[in-house]
């Protein structure tokens, strides 16, 4: 899918385009390998694959909860007596789980772009929150830019998009409850 190298850094802790530019940051707090490590996680990993990734997690996280929505929606003594309405109060109520998802993924890729374009580097040296900053070369810069525009862009766009249309469902589904 990409073709970076596996580390942005050599073990001296120089920068692999520019050796002169030492990299203070541990390895694993660079921007460059939080997308690694987003893009190899399971959860995190839908979206990335393009829409149908997306759209096939969604529809297993609705369909999962739809035992439960049904249930709770089964609780309500005007909604027994009426199975249409209970049907469709299910699978709206059901919809939480899928948009909850969405905007945990959704914060997830948000803060790793905006790591990703920013001109610093912020990062812990000791593991004791001693929050250092270290300033990008410009090689650096521009290779994270690239990356948070043509790869962790289009994943926020999905994700955007999925929770427009989750959204979209939820207010039909609720309209129609009220209609019938």
């Amino acid at each position: 899918m990409n073709d970076f190298p596996s580390s942005p850094w050599t073990d001296s802790g120089t920068d692999p385009i520019d050796p002169a530019v030492p990299c203070p940051v541990d390895p694993e707090q660079l921007p460059l390998e939080e997308y690694r490590q987003l893009e190899r996680s399971w959860f995190f990993r839908w979206p990335a694959k393009g829409p149908s990734g997306l759209v096939r997690f969604l529809l297993v996280s609705w369909l999962g909860a739809l035992p439960v929505g049904l249930l709770v929606a089964s609780g309500s003594w005007s909604l027994k007596s009426h199975a249409p309405r209970l049907a469709i109060a299910a699978l709206t109520v059901t919809l939480v789980l899928p948009l909850l998802l969405l905007l945990r993924q959704w914060l997830g890729w948000s803060r790793l772009h905006g790591r990703l374009c920013s001109e610093r580097v912020e990062y812990e040296e000791s593991g004791w929150y001693d929050g250092q900053v270290w300033e990008k070369p410009l090689a650096w810069r521009q290779r994270d830019l690239l990356v948070a525009q043509h790869q962790v862009g289009p994943v926020l766009q999905r994700l955007r998009q999925g929770m427009l249309w989750v959204l979209l469902l939820m207010g039909l589904g609720t309209g129609l409850c009220q209609a019938l």
